[in-house]
């Protein structure tokens, strides 16, 4: 993508139903920090679209004459080229696992609520926020031999009935039991389709994600206090809405002690 002096958001729009295509364009416009730069109708459409005018962000439909959402995606993630953000606008939900896979942005449904594209352009903003302010020194995308592979930015999670796509900054904690994966986030809490926290773990940024015991992997920037336990042990309270105590163990407790200076 471009690099832009302004805040702008530069924006596609692709739905092969044209009333979808302009009402979805209609809601943008009360974002003043989005700017829908072109429209289309089909994915070998966007597709030129796309190498063309190099947005930042495209919302996208599933079904498509030619080619459709989530071919568009695989096609442009095969040329290795820098993407933009992906954002599937849809009226099924079965396929929000495989837009997951695909690493989209996020998965609205249609018709779309105003309060929840809100959200997404927030959430685009941050990434764009984000990804720009280490562009200039950031390795090569595919590194060579040894190099560490790229954190996940979205994590899905099934909260009732539902899947959701989150952004890993909104993980507040996660935690096992029986197997099963829980994360809490600033929003909503759900399970995880990971199995272990262990491949959770190696999915996320290192320097933000911390395993502090053998149940518990928490986002050091949602850590609101560190409460002294029994024997020179602690617990971390969360900045979650229960503000959840979670156990630190010996192990890491020299982590601790270093991170916070105690």
């Amino acid at each position: 993508m471009r690099d832009r002096a302004t805040a702008t958001l530069t924006t596609i729009v692709v739905d092969d139903e044209q009333l979808a295509c302009d009402e979805l364009s209609y809601l943008l416009r009360d974002f003043p920090e989005v700017e829908v730069i072109a429209t289309g109708s089909n994915g070998l459409q966007a597709l030129e679209l796309i190498r063309k005018v190099e947005p930042d962000i495209v919302f996208l439909d599933v079904h498509m004459p030619g080619l459709d959402g989530m071919g568009l995606v695989r096609r442009l993630r095969a040329d290795d080229a820098e993407l933009p953000y992906f954002i599937f606008v849809t009226a099924y939900d079965q396929y929000a696992v495989e837009a997951f896979r695909l690493e989209a942005l996020d998965y609205l449904l249609k018709p779309v609520d105003k309060l929840r594209l809100a959200e997404t352009i927030e959430r685009a903003r941050r990434a764009i926020q984000e990804k720009k302010a280490p562009e200039e020194t950031a390795a090569p995308r595919n590194g060579g031999p040894g190099s560490s592979p790229t954190p996940r930015n979205q994590l899905l999670v099934r909260a009732n009935s539902r899947q959701f796509i989150v952004h890993a900054n909104e993980v507040i904690y996660a935690t096992i039991d029986d197997g099963l994966i829980t994360l809490v986030t600033t929003n909503l809490e759900g399970h995880s389709n990971y199995r272990t926290i262990e491949d959770l773990q190696a999915n996320l940024d290192p320097e933000r994600f911390w395993r502090v015991h053998r149940s518990y992997l928490v986002n050091v920037n949602h850590i609101k206090e560190v409460v002294p336990w029994f024997k020179s042990s602690y617990q971390l309270r969360m900045d979650d809405r229960k503000h959840t105590e979670i156990p630190v163990s010996r192990v890491q407790t020299k982590r601790l002690r270093e991170l916070f200076k105690l």
